[in-house]
C-alpha cells in the first residue's frame, strides 16, 4: 500500500548527532536508570523521577522516588561512574530524595474502570522509517554507531584516549542514493608530547571513523563520506564531568532520532513507566514501527496527547509524509482498534515493569531488543486496512 514517490525526507540535508557513555549528561542518564532499574527489581510498584548532576568532585542524586527498595545511591552512582571509565574516588555524593507527591500519586492511581491514570498532561512523539533495518534515520543510526566506536576504541586504548566523546553526521538527499556528505567526530585523547603527536592522535581518530563510516556505507547502500572533521576543536584532552557538568535529560535528541522527528519535551532517564514522557514515547516508536514494518508508510509519525488524571488520550495524530496510499485519518483509526494507549495497557502490553532501564541510556531506547521494537500486530493490521483500501 506503500506510495513510492517521498520515500525520502523533503529536505536536501539531514543532520544528526550522538553522544558517548562516557559524555557526562549520558553518564548522569545511565546513573539514574541504573537507580531506577534497581527499584523496579526489588519493587515493581516503585514511582521514580530521579535526577543526576555530574560535575568536578561532586555528585548529586535528588528527585521523588516512593519505593519499598533497599536502594544503595552511592554504590550505584560510584559503579556506573567507574564502569564508564572515569575514577569515581573523591567524588562527594550527595542524596537529595524524597517520595512522590501526593498529588501527582493521587491522579495517576485515580481508577476508572479499572485503569491507571495518566500522571500529567503532555505530548509524546514516536517516530518510524525504513531507510534502515532499525527503522532509524541514516544520520542518526551512523552518529551513534560512531560514539559507540569511539567508547570500543577509548576502551582497547585506554593509555590514548578517555570515554568523553561526540559525533555529528550529515547526509545528503538531494540524489536518488543518500550521500554521507559531512562527519564530525571529537574523542577525548592524552596530552600530546608536541604538534606531532597532537597531528597524529587526531589521524588516528579520523582513521577509525573512516572505517566505521565505510562499513557503515557498504551494508546500508550508500555512497561514502565526503569530509571527516576529527576533533576540530584541536585538542580534546580535559572532557567528561571534570570539564562539563552533566544533568539527566540534557540529551532529549540523542535519546530519539537525533533531532530528525519531533520530541514533546519530557525526558526518559530516570523515570519509571508511570511517567507518560517515557512509556507514551516507548509506544508511539510502537505504534510507528508497526505502520511502517505493515508496509502502510515508508515513513511515520504518531503523536499522543495525554491529560493528567485522564485515562484515555485527549487526541492521536499520525503524519506518514506522503507515503502512504491510505489516508492519515484512517490510519488514526487503525491504530485506535489495534493499540491500547492508555497508561495500564501500555505498561501491561509493552511489559515496561521488567525493562532493564539501564540498557536504554547505554545502548540507545530505539532499534535495539527491546519491546516496544517488536511488531506482533502486523497480520491484525492488515486485516483491518484491508477495510480502507478503497477510501
Amino acid at each position: 500500500m506503500k506510495k513510492e514517490q517521498a520515500i525520502r525526507p523533503e529536505k536536501g540535508y539531514i543532520t544528526a548527532e550522538s553522544v558517548t557513555i562516557g559524555h557526562p549528561d549520558k553518564l548522569c542518564d545511565i546513573i539514574a536508570d541504573a537507580i531506577l532499574t534497581e527499584c523496579l527489581k526489588q519493587d515493581p510498584w516503585s514511582r521514580v523521577a530521579c535526577e543526576v548532576l555530574i560535575t568536578d568532585g561532586l555528585c548529586v542524586i535528588a528527585g521523588e522516588i516512593t519505593t519499598d527498595a533497599e536502594v544503595r545511591y552511592e554504590e550505584i552512582a560510584a559503579r556506573e561512574i567507574e564502569a564508564a571509565g572515569y575514577s569515581a574516588e573523591g567524588l562527594d555524593f550527595q542524596v537529595c530524595v524524597h517520595d512522590q507527591s501526593p498529588d501527582i500519586a493521587s491522579a495517576v492511581d485515580y481508577v476508572a474502570l479499572g485503569e491507571q491514570a495518566a500522571g500529567d498532561q503532555g505530548i509524546v512523539y514516536g517516530y518510524s522509517t525504513d531507510e534502515t533495518k532499525e527503522r532509524l534515520p541514516i544520520p542518526f543510526l551512523l552518529a551513534r554507531e560512531l560514539t559507540r566506536g569511539i567508547t570500543k576504541h577509548s576502551r582497547q586504548n585506554p593509555a590514548s584516549f578517555g570515554p568523553d566523546g561526540k559525533a555529528q553526521v550529515t547526509i545528503d538527499y538531494t540524489e536518488t542514493t543518500p550521500r554521507i556528505d559531512t562527519v564530525v567526530v571529537s574523542a577525548q585523547h592524552r596530552k600530546p608530547s608536541g604538534e606531532k603527536d597532537r597531528k597524529g592522535l587526531v589521524s588516528e581518530i579520523g582513521l577509525f571513523a573512516q572505517d566505521i563510516v565505510s562499513d557503515f556505507s557498504a551494508r546500508h547502500g550508500i555512497r561514502d563520506v565526503a569530509l571527516i572533521l576529527s576533533n576540530p576543536s584541536g585538542e580534546f584532552v580535559k572532557g567528561g564531568f571534570e570539564a562539563d557538568t552533566g544533568l539527566t535529560g540534557r540529551k532529549l535528541m540523542v535519546d530519539t532520532y537525533g533531532g530528525i522527528a519531533h520530541h514533546g519535551g519530557g525526558a526518559f532517564s530516570g523515570k519509571d513507566p508511570s511517567k507518560l514522557d517515557r512509556s507514551g514515547a516507548y509506544m508511539a516508536r510502537y505504534v510507528a514501527n508497526h505502520i511502517v514494518e505493515a508496509g502502510l508508510a515508508h515513513r511515520c509519525e504518531v503523536s499522543i496527547a495525554y491529560a493528567i488524571g485522564c485515562v484515555d488520550p485527549i487526541a492521536i495524530d499520525v503524519n506518514t509524509f506522503g507515503t502512504s496510499e491510505l489516508s492519515e485519518n484512517a490510519i488514526g483509526s487503525i491504530i485506535n482498534r489495534v493499540f491500547d494507549l492508555t497508561p495500564s495497557g501500555i505498561i501491561r502490553d509493552l511489559g515496561l515493569k521488567n525493562v532493564d532501564y539501564k540498557r536504554t541510556a547505554i545502548e540507545g531506547h530505539f532499534g535495539g531488543d527491546f519491546p516496544w521494537e517488536h511488531t506482533p500486530h502486523i497480520e491484525e493490521i492488515l486485516r483491518i486496512a484491508a477495510e480502507y483500501k478503497d477510501d
